[in-house]
């Protein structure tokens, strides 16, 4: 059954968690009084289309439906997760949640995409002060996992409790933070570097190109995978935190910054400032932008999911849950039909999976049959707790036949047979599909080892048995075309 989730103002943060929502499978309405609404909220959409299934390993859930409507009345209309994103005006904010609460369920969760007000300035003087937290997003809310969750100590804890279901649900972290503040906690960092970086220019000190170069050749990099205080922690060498607060320590009472200073925002520094940035990348529209700052960010968060760290652990986690809900298999117990091929892999394909063609390189087709293979393993009983009793498989023998193009976005799924299974042999066959188009297929061998020799031993008994129950169920199929090739054999 679909859910679904009201978006209230279509802005930059607006459109970014109707994409969130709206690719996660759920039914997403959308009240913005703006006429343009639709068509702005529509290129966010596809931004998101492009960039967001990128970051996962597997396929991302069926498109919910999205509908735009005249009245908050309409578009709260069975929302179980109502997000305001409309511009950051208290009485503004106050007037939608008395609209809101006028309409909507009493059980549904509003949260507001608020940089800067507290909850509890939110909750004054609505009805239900309960239903209402602080849910603040990071552009792009489709790609960026960090969500602030701000409650108060009038919202209970089942509420907060389904808020991170909730958000986490849709491949999100939410990060509870446990006592109201103004600007929360990472606008808090923000604006002190946004202050510093204001007194640099201004002081002439530096561009707005040379600062982004300092964050983006630097400590940016550092601080994507692994925050400040672990940061400063490793600095600090094998005596840790202690040696670098001792070190640097005394540097904080030294006349470096002017953070509780705030440079005069004269027509004169807007303009410097503005000048600056134009130079620095106005050859690029918004769109083009956007859409570089996003693969950026899929392909630096999928590096993240290879070492399952940081932003990568949260992918990861929600790839599971993804994997689950589209009935992958695991298990040899849970295959519905052995007789007929398995699907061993579906998922889109990412922006680092691409060749100067455009299209999917030759090397990411090994990978793609590559994890179907490991798929495959795991269904029989091969998973990381038999690999640590010291049984594998090693792959002897590879044949691919590139047949079709694919491309970004595309969703390929890989369907695998067990064409022999005996002694210490395993002969795989592959066949990858987009929709109903063939693209390619792989013939591989695979021998059973022992990690401990690194010579080939026989299957485990309950290896054994699933192969035999897949390859048996299989064997009424007819051989596939190909298999046995030879490079350049003529078709």
């Amino acid at each position: 059954m679909s859910k679904t989730a009201a978006i209230i103002g279509g802005g930059v943060i607006g459109g970014g968690w109707a994409a969130r929502f709206l690719l996660n499978g759920w039914d997403v309405r959308v009240f913005d009084p703006d006429p343009e609404a639709q068509r702005k909220i529509g290129e966010v959409i596809d931004n998101a289309r492009a960039s967001l299934p990128g970051l996962s390993d597997t396929a991302m859930p069926a498109v919910g439906t999205l509908s735009f409507h005249e009245t908050i009345a309409e578009a709260v209309e069975g929302a179980e997760w109502i997000q305001e994103s409309v511009p950051e005006r208290l009485d503004l904010k106050q007037k939608v949640y008395a609209s809101l609460q006028e309409h909507c369920a009493a059980d549904a969760i509003l949260g507001s995409s608020t940089s800067g007000f507290k909850p509890s300035e939110l909750q004054e003087g609505t009805v239900r002060p309960e239903q209402i937290v602080v849910t603040h997003p990071f552009n792009p809310v489709y790609l960026m996992p960090l969500v602030e969750l701000v409650p108060t100590d009038k919202n209970p804890a089942e509420v907060i409790e389904r808020a991170k279901a909730t958000l986490k649900g849709v491949g999100m972290f939410p990060l509870h933070v446990r006592k109201e503040i103004d600007a929360h906690i990472a606008d808090r960092f923000l604006e002190a570097v946004w202050r510093e970086a204001l007194w640099l220019v201004k002081d002439g000190i530096a561009t707005t190109e040379e600062i982004d170069e300092a964050i983006r050749m630097g400590f940016g990099i550092r601080w994507a995978q692994m925050g400040l205080f672990d940061t400063y922690r490793v600095a600090g060498g094998e005596a840790g935190m202690k040696h670098f607060m001792a070190q640097f320590g005394p540097a904080l009472e030294w006349p470096w910054t002017k953070l509780m200073d705030v440079p005069e925002f004269t027509d004169e520094l807007v303009e410097l400032i503005a000048g600056q940035s134009d130079q620095q990348s106005g050859h690029m529209t918004i769109r083009e932008m956007e859409r570089i700052r996003d693969n950026n960010l899929v392909s630096m968060m999928r590096a993240l999911k290879a070492q399952n760290f940081a932003s990568g652990a949260v992918l990861n986690a929600h790839d599971v849950k993804l994997s689950a809900e589209a009935g992958m298999v695991r298990r040899a117990a849970d295959i519905a039909d052995p007789s007929q091929p398995i699907v061993t892999v579906r998922r889109a394909v990412p922006i680092d999976w691409l060749d100067y063609n455009g299209h999917m390189t030759e090397s990411r087709y090994l990978h793609a049959f590559a994890d179907a293979s490991d798929r495959l393993m795991e269904i029989i009983g091969c998973d990381q707790d038999y690999i640590a009793t010291g049984g594998s498989f090693f792959t002897a023998e590879t044949h691919i036949r590139h047949i079709d193009e694919t491309h970004l976005g595309s969703v390929i799924e890989v369907r695998t047979r067990v064409l022999m299974a005996e002694g210490k042999k395993m002969h795989l066959w592959h066949e990858m599909y987009a929709g109903d188009s063939l693209l390619a297929t792989g013939e591989h061998i695979l021998i059973h080892v022992s990690l401990e020799t690194r010579r080939p031993a026989p299957f485990s008994p309950e290896i054994a048995a699933n192969l035999k129950l897949i390859s048996e169920a299989q064997a009424h199929l007819a051989a596939p075309e190909g298999a046995g090739r030879y490079v350049g054999q003529p078709r």
